[in-house]
C-alpha cells in the first residue's frame, strides 16, 4: 500500500488554560474593536437632507461604501428631477434592493417615473414586484391602484387593505356608474375620507337617491360624512328622523352652527339634547362649550336646562362671570388650564383696557400665571400687563414684561409691538415702484421630529407625500385631536401643498401647545409662516414699491396661500379680491375664474394695497384694516373716534397715533380686529424670517 508523501503531522493537543484565555481575549478584543469602529463610522456617516448640496449627494451616490447612504442620496437626487425624466429614472435605477422600507419607496418612485415616461410594461413589473415583496407597506396601495387599471380585483383588495389611503379614496371614485357601486363608493368615502375631492357630490347623491332604500347604519355614515363637510342641513335630511348618538349629534351641531339663523336654532336644540342625553361624554362637554359661546338672550335659558353637573363647568361658569352673574376669580382659580377661563380672562381684561381702568386690567391679567397658557396667549397677556404697568407709572416693570413677551413669542403681533415699545425702529412699507425689493429668504429645511423614525426618515429624504400617506394609513383616517397630532398633521398637509387645512391645524396647535424652548417657538413660527409663491410676491412688490413681506402676510391670512379658494361673499384667490374691485384695478372686466391665476391676483392685490397705503400716508394699521373692512368704514372710525361707540366703552376716545394697540382693540368689527392683528403679526414674522432672524434665540 502506498504511504502518503506528506510528513506525518502531530495530533492536535487541547489548548492550555493560558492559551484558551489568550484566544478568548483576542476574539473579544477583535469584536469590541469592530463594534467601536462601526460606531465611529456611524458617527462619521453623513445624514443627507433636502438642504444637502447636489454635488455632495452625487459624490455619496458614486463612492460611499455605505449602500444605505447611496440609496438615500439617490432618492434625494430623484426628488429634485421632473417626473419621468431620464435623469430621475437614472437616479432610481437599482435602488429597490433589500427589505428596508426604503426599498418599497424606491420601487414606487421608479414605477411612477416609468409610467410618466410611457414605459408601461416596465412600470407594471415594478408595481408587481412592490406588491409581492412589501404587501403591508403603504407604498403598495399605489401598486394595487395601478394594477387595478387592468384587473378590478386589485382595486377591491386596495379598498379592504388600505381603506384610508389616498389611493383607496381615489379608487372609490372610480368604482363605476351603477347604483350599487356608487353607493359603495359613497359609504367608503363617508367613512374614510369625506373631504376627498369629488366625495361631497357622491354623498349628497347617495342620501337623496330614490333608487334604493338606505339602511339606518348607512344613513348615519353618510350623514356623519356630510356633517364633517359642513353640510348640516343636508345631513339632517339624510337621517330622516334617525336617532342620533354623541359623535353624530356633535358633528351635526357644529355643522348647523355655520348656517343661517334657523339652522343655528336646530344646532342649539341638537347640542342641548346631546348634553342632556349623554352628560358624561366628551361630546357633551364640547357641546356645552359651543352653547356657552353663543350670543343672544335665549342662550342663558338653554344653559339653565342643562344637567346640574354640566352647569357647574368651566364653559358655563365663565359665561356667567362674563355677564357679571358670578365672580370671575372663582372661575379662574377652579379651572386655570381650561380654554374657557383663558377667554374669560381676556374678555374681562379687554373691557377694562378699553375703559382705561389700568389697575383693574392689571389685576385681571395677573390672575393666571403666563406659563400655564399657550405661548400666543401668554404673549398677549404679558404685553397688556406691561401696557397697564406703564400707564400706572411703572416703566421698569413694563420694559421687563415686554422683554419677557419676546421669550414667549419671538414673532407675531405682540412681539412686534413689544419691540417697538422697547425702542426698536420699524422699516417703512412704501418705496418707489421699481426699486429693488427686500430679499425673500429661502427657509432652511426643518426635521419633522414626529417621534416615528420611519416617518421622520421619509420627511428627511424629501418625500412629504409618502410621509403624509403613511401617516394617514397608520391613523386609519382618524382626525387629529391633540395639539401634538395637529402640529404634525398640519406640517404634513402643508408639505404636500394643502396649506388651507395644514396651516389651520398649525394655528390650532399653537393655541394648545404649552410654551416650549425658545428654539421650539422659533421653529413653530417658521412653520406657521411658510414662503409660498416667492417669485410672484417679489415681482409684484417690485412693481408697486411694497415690501414683499406685506404681500405674504396678507395672502397668508386671506387664503392661506390657496389660489383657488373663493369666499362665501365672492372674494377670490390668493389675495381674496372681489371681482368688481379687481376689475377697477385692472381697467377691464374680470370674472372670478380669472382671479384664480396666482400671478394676476397677486399683481392686483399689490396695487390695491399700494393705493390704501398711499391713502393713509403709509400707516400699516389703517391700510390693513381697510383691506378687510373697506376704506369707508375705517374713515368713519377715524372721523367719529373709537372708544365710545359701545355701551361698555365709556372711557375717552382713543387716539390712533398715541395708542395704536388700544385703537385696534376698539375696532367694532370683531373680524377686522382679529384680521388686523393677524396680518401685522404675519408681516413682522416674515420680515424676521426674510432677514435671516428666524431663530429668535
Amino acid at each position: 500500500m502506498l504511504r502518503p508523501l506528506l510528513p506525518q503531522l502531530p495530533s492536535p493537543q487541547p489548548p492550555s488554560a493560558q492559551g484558551l484565555r489568550l484566544l478568548v481575549g483576542t476574539c473579544l478584543g477583535t469584536a469590541l474593536a469592530l463594534l467601536a469602529g462601526r460606531a465611529v463610522l456611524l458617527k462619521l456617516t453623513p445624514t443627507p437632507t433636502p438642504d444637502t448640496p447636489i454635488s455632495s449627494l452625487r459624490a455619496w451616490r458614486l463612492v460611499s461604501p455605505d449602500p444605505t447612504l447611496r440609496r438615500e442620496a439617490s432618492l434625494l437626487l430623484a426628488s429634485q428631477e421632473p417626473s419621468g425624466s431620464a435623469r430621475q429614472r437614472q437616479w432610481l435605477w437599482g435602488q429597490g434592493w433589500g427589505r428596508d422600507p426604503l426599498a418599497a419607496l424606491a420601487l414606487k418612485r421608479a414605477a411612477l417615473a416609468a409610467e410618466a415616461a410611457g414605459h408601461t410594461d416596465q412600470a407594471l413589473d415594478l408595481w408587481q414586484s412592490l406588491w409581492e415583496r412589501f404587501p403591508h407597506s403603504p407604498a403598495s396601495a399605489d401598486a394595487l391602484y395601478s394594477l387595478g387599471r387592468q384587473q378590478p380585483r386589485w382595486r377591491q383588495q386596495l379598498l379592504q387593505r388600505f381603506p384610508a389611503h389616498p389611493a383607496a379614496l381615489a379608487a372609490a371614485l372610480d368604482l363605476g356608474r351603477s347604483p350599487t357601486t356608487r353607493l359603495k363608493a359613497s359609504l367608503h368615502l363617508a367613512r374614510w375620507g369625506p373631504r376627498w375631492p369629488g366625495a361631497e357630490a357622491l354623498l349628497v347623491e347617495a342620501c337623496r337617491g330614490r333608487d334604493r332604500a338606505l339602511q339606518p347604519p348607512q344613513r348615519r355614515q353618510l350623514a356623519l360624512g356630510l356633517a364633517q363637510l359642513g353640510r348640516g342641513k343636508t345631513a339632517l335630511e339624510c337621517l330622516q328622523g334617525l336617532r342620533g348618538d354623541p359623535e353624530l349629534d356633535l358633528a351635526l351641531g357644529q355643522a348647523l352652527l355655520k348656517g343661517d339663523a334657523s339652522q343655528q336654532g336646530l344646532a342649539d336644540r341638537r347640542l342641548l339634547a346631546l348634553a342632556q342625553r349623554w352628560p358624561t361624554t366628551a361630546a357633551a362637554r364640547e357641546a356645552i362649550a359651543l352653547l356657552s359661546q353663543r350670543e343672544g338672550a335665549d342662550t342663558d335659558a338653554l344653559l339653565a336646562r342643562l344637567p346640574a353637573p354640566l352647569q357647574d363647568s368651566a364653559a358655563v361658569q365663565a359665561r356667567l362671570a362674563l355677564e357679571h352673574q358670578s365672580p370671575w376669580r372663582g372661575v379662574l382659580q377652579r379651572w386655570p388650564r381650561d380654554p374657557a377661563s383663558w377667554e374669560l380672562q381676556w374678555q374681562l381684561a379687554r373691557q377694562a383696557l378699553l375703559q382705561q381702568r389700568w389697575a383693574e386690567a392689571a389685576a385681571i391679567l395677573n390672575a393666571l400665571p403666563a406659563n400655564q397658557l399657550a405661548a400666543p396667549l401668554a404673549a398677549r397677556q404679558l404685553f397688556w400687563l406691561a401696557y397697564s404697568q406703564g400707564r400706572l407709572g411703572d416703566g421698569a416693570a413694563a420694559r421687563r414684561l415686554w422683554r419677557q413677551v419676546l421669550t414667549f413669542a419671538p414673532g407675531g403681533y405682540y412681539s412686534w409691538r413689544a419691540r417697538l415699545h422697547l425702542g426698536k425702529s420699524e422699516p417703512a412699507l412704501l418705496r418707489a415702484p421699481g426699486d429693488p425689493a427686500p430679499p425673500l429668504a429661502r427657509p432652511p429645511w426643518q426635521p419633522l421630529a414626529s417621534g416615528d423614525a420611519g416617518l421622520d426618515r421619509l420627511w428627511r429624504l424629501n418625500q412629504p407625500l409618502e410621509a403624509w400617506e403613511s401617516w394617514r394609513f397608520w391613523r386609519g383616517g382618524r382626525p387629529a385631536q391633540t395639539a401634538r397630532d395637529l402640529r404634525l398633521e398640519g406640517r404634513l398637509r402643508s408639505g404636500v401643498g394643502d396649506d388651507w387645512i395644514g396651516l389651520g391645524q398649525l394655528e390650532q396647535a399653537s393655541l394648545r401647545l404649552p410654551k416650549g424652548s425658545c428654539q421650539l417657538q422659533a421653529d413653530l413660527e417658521r412653520q406657521l409662516n411658510p414662503l409660498r409663491y416667492g417669485e410672484l410676491f417679489r415681482q409684484a412688490a417690485a412693481a408697486t414699491g411694497l415690501d414683499p413681506a406685506l404681500l405674504q402676510a396678507v395672502a397668508r391670512q386671506e387664503s392661506r396661500f390657496t389660489a383657488g379658494v373663493e369666499s362665501p361673499v365672492g372674494a377670490v384667490g390668493l389675495m381674496q379680491l372681489m371681482p368688481t374691485t379687481a376689475s377697477d384695478l385692472a381697467g377691464r372686466r374680470l370674472e372670478g375664474p380669472s382671479l384664480k391665476d396666482p400671478g394676476l391676483n397677486t399683481r392686483l392685490g399689490a396695487r390695491y394695497l399700494r393705493q390704501l397705503l398711499e391713502q393713509w400716508h403709509g400707516n400699516p394699521v389703517l391700510a390693513v384694516a381697510s383691506y378687510n373692512a373697506g376704506a369707508g368704514a375705517v374713515g368713519h372710525w377715524l372721523k367719529t373716534g373709537l372708544g365710545s361707540d359701545s355701551p361698555q366703552q365709556t372711557g375717552a376716545k382713543i387716539n390712533l397715533l398715541s395708542d395704536p394697540e388700544l385703537w385696534i382693540e376698539a375696532i367694532p368689527y370683531p373680524e377686522t380686529r382679529l384680521y388686523t392683528k393677524k396680518v401685522l403679526g404675519n408681516l413682522w414674522s416674515y420680515r424676521r424670517l426674510n432677514q435671516g432672524d428666524g431663530s429668535g434665540c
